[in-house]
């Protein structure tokens, strides 16, 4: 059974993005994208939900050779490249960037993909990972919560119908303030 991620940034009050899915509130250190990209070189597949792969296919197929680009983001870019991903959307016609599109039931689709072999998989977006943590598909979260409080937004975490145990894995802090910390599901 493959081990199901639910990672992202957040601010300290919760969210994901600010209103207007504004995302400049990130504290972004090399230290920090170093972290993410040997996330992302570690995963075998990423799920995406419509919102993030839009964000994400708009600015990493071509940040490595955006002028001023650090070496962590250049190796991000590079790896997020070669990453195989499914996006999951009823609206989006067309995915690229090594990348498939599912179009039907995301928990049917995620439960299969986690029974295959495999390495770990990533999912990114609210209302996907909503979804999955409803299901009870998630087997850990990642949150890297930064030193800002934006006020309203997109939730990291939505309504759930029943409590989650979580025990506490790993902490660390990054440059900045941002604080790392990963829980695994109690099962």
């Amino acid at each position: 059974m493959r081990r199901l991620t639910f990672g992202m940034n957040v601010s300290l009050d919760g969210y994901i993005a600010a209103p207007g899915d504004d995302l400049d509130w990130g504290v972004q250190s090399d230290e920090l994208f170093q972290w993410w990209s040997d996330r992302v070189g570690a995963t075998g597949l990423a799920l995406y939900g419509r919102k993030l792969w839009e964000t994400m296919s708009s600015h990493w197929p071509t940040a490595d050779q955006q002028p001023g680009a650090t070496p962590a983001q250049v190796e991000y870019a590079r790896r997020w490249r070669d990453m195989s991903k499914v996006v999951f959307s009823s609206t989006t016609s067309a995915v690229a960037w090594n990348a498939r599109l599912v179009t039907g039931d995301a928990v049917t689709e995620i439960t299969r993909l986690k029974s295959e072999d495999g390495g770990p998989l990533d999912i990114g977006g609210a209302t996907l990972a909503a979804a999955a943590i409803r299901a009870g598909l998630i087997d850990e979260y990642a949150i890297l919560t930064h030193p800002v409080l934006v006020g309203g937004g997109t939730p990291f975490f939505t309504a759930l119908d029943s409590w989650v145990n979580l025990n506490l894995v790993e902490t660390r802090t990054l440059p900045d303030g941002v604080l790392l910390t990963r829980y695994e599901v109690r099962r």
